[in-house]
């Protein structure tokens, strides 16, 4: 074995040189990987004893892409583009030997050599869309050539990885075989020598670029139908154009055009929002001042209280995650109807594709109904997930802790209610502790951690880490009404309240958010959501909305009423002007003495985003939240913050909080009765000294 540098290491084997590289934890693509990539190549080129060279990779995984953190910053040569074209052109047929992930750059550099071999349980996909990118080292140009224009197609815009198995079936991998990767890679090579395969690069393999070049209109077509839901999004159109110039013009005037505009997104602010978001993830599962001694707890069965949408939504989460839960309720008639509930989901699922016949029969022999709730005695975490009643939640966790091991987390999936009040019953506060969910939990991405006065730093890495185990993105909150995502929710509600008093109709308000990119529009989104819900949170906390509140006393509770800001047809959700609603919200202005007016949509934005941004700041002032960063996680996951956007602080920053500053300063002047609107002082102090969200936040932490 001969050190090339830190990072790769050459070796020959009779006739077969080998290429390791080993730059845990992932073997990123960063510059020393890239020299050490150079100098080996050239090294075993200039061998003459070697016959094929054999690429691999030591540790957990093959390249499992590119090095993040140079991103944004000048390239270091040599680039990932010289690396793959030194493999292309080597005189000596190159294996690449794959396995745990090849993503990205990872598995462009596989694409540069002349065979790829890969173990069953190796991945390989580009997820380049995901920062707003696309494959800039040649995956958008060498992909279509292997698989097609229009499978390269799909496979680019989902972003999505496949299986070794799936890659084969493609034509992206030459094999699939069990055993050590420099093992099969040295078995196939010995082939490759003995049979002598050609050794074909991909740049020069045109056969499958043929068809799309005779007629592109199938391509075309499946452009339009992939990019249907993706306004005003830069990299999906742009992965569109890259794979477009494979069959439109040569390999190399591509690349030439895709590295100008691969940079220029790069440079962008949707980018940029996405690698944050990448950022953003990794940051939040860091709990900065829990003692080193703090551990999770092992969690091996769940038990959740309440089988109603919620709870059996939560149930299918642990399920999926292979992990055997109770789901317990008072009467076996409401059990009996939350598990038809819970099969139905899964049916749905089946019926889709996006699970087996046997995967669901696996899941619900996984969740045990149980009408006591000694069912939950043997369980690591117990979620309760019943209604939103303090007494109830007092009752329950009194009667649990009595019923569990000490040392059991005891788990609230309220939304609003006061946490330390709910644990104050207990006898064991340290194991209590707060876990929102997001309906439907089986789908929303979002886990609100939310941490009482007396929950213990077991407690909460635990919750953290059931968190990860059962696919959700979580965040650590503090104890107020409504934590983080709803707190600020409420602030963008009040203020469509007021744009509809002042001049604009539901579908203008929710039209100002969708033509952002947000999913749905908030009254769309109440109207799904029960306008119930909101009026009993409103009677609770004494804030009437007199437009949205005279829509529930009218009968008016949204879809499941057939009516709320919109109208319903019977079995279809899609909303439809109501005469009504409109008729009561203009005599609710006329009560008001409000005379109406016609509101930009470029106001309404600035009216709905820049209040909860304002109490976004007041949140991090608190220390409700950790970072700015969680805050947008708990926006992107929970409420459908549209991604290239980055979230409400990334926003903010990207807005530019002096402009913030001045228009909060204004809607409070307007609205002088409602003190929430004044300028946060974090917010305040941001503007007046230049900086931003992301750097109060690095020096928060450091």
């Amino acid at each position: 074995m001969t050190q090339i540098n830190a990072k790769i290491a050459i070796c020959v084997e009779g006739d077969i040189g080998f290429i390791t590289s080993d730059n845990a934890p992932v073997n990123a693509l960063g510059i020393a990987v890239r020299e050490g990539l150079v100098e080996g190549l050239k090294a075993l080129n200039e061998d003459p004893a070697v016959k094929a060279i054999v690429l691999a990779c030591a540790g957990r995984t093959f390249f499992a892409g590119a090095d993040i953190t140079e991103f944004g910053k000048p390239r270091l040569s040599p680039t990932l583009q010289d690396v793959i074209a030194a493999l292309e052109s080597s005189p000596k047929p190159v294996v690449a030997a794959i396995h745990g992930t090849a993503l990205g750059g990872g598995l462009e550099t596989a694409l540069g050599c002349h065979f790829r071999v890969a173990v069953p349980a190796a991945r390989v996909g580009l997820p380049e869309i995901n920062l707003g990118l696309f494959a800039g080292g040649g995956g958008t140009q060498r992909l279509p050539r292997l698989i097609g224009p229009e499978q390269a197609l799909e496979f680019c815009l989902s972003g999505k990885p496949v299986s070794a198995k799936q890659a084969l079936e493609l034509g992206i991998v030459d094999a699939v075989e069990e055993g050590e990767p420099a093992t099969i890679g040295a078995a196939f090579a010995r082939r490759v020598i003995d049979e002598k395969l050609p050794a074909v690069p991909v740049r020069d393999r045109e056969e499958r670029l043929a068809a799309t070049r005779a007629d592109p209109s199938t391509f075309d077509a499946l452009a339009a139908r992939l990019t249907a839901r993706k306004q005003g999004q830069d990299a999906p159109q742009a992965n569109i154009d890259s794979v477009r110039r494979s069959f439109t013009m040569s390999l190399d005037d591509a690349l030439a055009i895709d590295a100008v505009a691969n940079r220029e997104l790069m440079s962008g602010g949707q980018s940029r929002a996405l690698r944050h978001l990448f950022f953003a993830e990794r940051e939040a599962t860091k709990i900065p001042g829990l003692p080193e001694s703090a551990k999770a707890r092992e969690v091996r069965k769940g038990a959740i209280i309440g089988a109603g949408t919620m709870g059996g939504g939560i149930a299918m989460c642990f399920a999926g995650a292979g992990i055997p839960v109770a789901i317990i309720d008072t009467t076996q008639e409401a059990l009996d109807r939350g598990m038809e509930r819970v099969k139905a989901n899964y049916a749905t699922s089946v019926k889709r594709g996006s699970i087996s016949q046997a995967q669901m029969d696996q899941r619900l022999a996984l969740i045990t109904p149980a009408v006591d709730r000694a069912a939950a005695a043997d369980a690591d975490v117990v979620i309760e997930a019943v209604f939103e009643d303090m007494a109830v939640k007092k009752e329950i966790f009194a009667d649990l802790e009595k019923r569990v091991r000490p040392g059991t987390v005891l788990a609230s999936n309220t939304s609003a209610l006061d946490v330390d009040d709910i644990a104050s019953v207990l006898d064991r506060p340290e194991d209590f502790v707060g876990m929102h969910f997001f309906s439907p939990a089986n789908v929303m991405k979002l886990l609100e951690v939310v941490k009482a006065a007396k929950t213990s730093p077991d407690a909460i890495l635990t919750a953290m880490a059931v968190g990860k185990a059962i696919g959700k993105v979580s965040v650590l909150s503090g104890n107020c009404d409504g934590f983080i995502g709803n707190r600020m929710v409420a602030k963008r509600s009040a203020q469509a309240e007021r744009l509809l008093q002042q001049g604009a109709f539901p579908r203008q308000v929710d039209a100002a958010l969708t033509n952002l990119g947000f999913p749905m529009g908030p009254l769309t989104t109440n109207d799904m959501s029960g306008l119930d819900i909101g009026y009993s949170i409103r009677k609770r906390r004494g804030t009437p909305f007199p437009i949205a509140d005279a829509i529930v006393e009218s009968g008016r509770l949204g879809q499941k009423t057939g009516a709320g800001y919109y109208r319903y047809e019977p079995g279809d959700r899609t909303p439809h002007a109501n005469p009504e609603t409109q008729a009561l919200i203009i005599a609710t202005s006329q009560k008001l003495g409000i005379t109406r007016r016609d509101i930009a949509e470029a106001e309404m934005v600035e009216r709905l985003l820049f209040p909860l941004i304002n109490e976004g700041a007041r949140i991090l002032e608190e220390g409700i939240a950790l970072r700015a960063s969680d805050v947008d996680l708990v926006w992107i996951n929970g409420y459908g913050w549209p991604r290239h956007l980055g979230g409400p602080m990334f926003y903010a920053d990207e807005a530019g909080l002096p402009h913030i500053v001045a228009r909060l300063r204004e809607f409070a002047a307007e609205t002088p009765d409602d003190p929430s609107l004044r300028p946060a002082a974090l917010l305040v102090e941001l503007a007046e000294k230049g900086q931003s969200f992301a750097v109060w936040q690095q020096g928060s932490a450091a």
